[in-house]
């Protein structure tokens, strides 16, 4: 599986550009990609925050992932243009039936292909071989631009997930 994406991050934005990373509840079909990218790119375009362009970006990754990205050098995001972004979001949700917001299943690398494993079976999952120590995670905790470029894509072992559960020996 091809991993590569620090490429497609806007090149102009600050390291420490906001960043939230919404993980879909499945993979979009590809009619459902492309529309989700155009509806991406025109809120970024609209995003406002106090009647102030945002400098945004609205990105969707490997088909499962829904980033936007604010760079707040240019106008700060407010709450209220936060609220506007988690409207958005949930007229994805709306939109292609899928659910942006759970935060309790957690993608992985296994075999190739990113699957998502609930928090409460990660502990079962690794003591049964399904995950490695080494196994990739997708941490979409990470707050900024240079989070999301160095440590959203990390073996489990090097995640915040280590201190919560009981790491084999590899």
């Amino acid at each position: 599986m091809n991993l590569n994406y620090k490429e497609l991050l806007p090149a102009d934005f600050n390291p420490a550009s906001r960043v939230w990373v919404y993980q879909t509840s499945r993979l979009l079909t590809m009619s459902e990609a492309l529309d989700a990218e155009e509806r991406l790119n025109s809120f970024a375009e609209q995003w406002q925050s106090h009647g102030a362009d945002v400098k945004a970006a609205g990105l969707l990754f490997f088909g499962q992932f829904v980033i936007l990205i604010a760079d707040e050098t240019y106008a700060g995001v407010s709450g209220c243009s936060t609220d506007s972004s988690v409207r958005f979001i949930k007229s994805l949700e709306i939109a292609y039936g899928i659910t942006l917001f759970d935060r309790t299943s957690l993608a992985f690398v296994i075999k190739d292909k990113i699957q998502v494993l609930p928090y409460a079976q990660l502990q079962y999952a690794l003591d049964n071989g399904f995950i490695t120590p080494d196994t990739l995670y997708f941490n979409n905790l990470v707050a900024n631009k240079a989070e999301l470029e160095n440590k959203w894509i990390v073996p489990l072992k090097d995640s915040w997930l280590k201190d919560r559960l009981q790491l084999l020996q590899s």
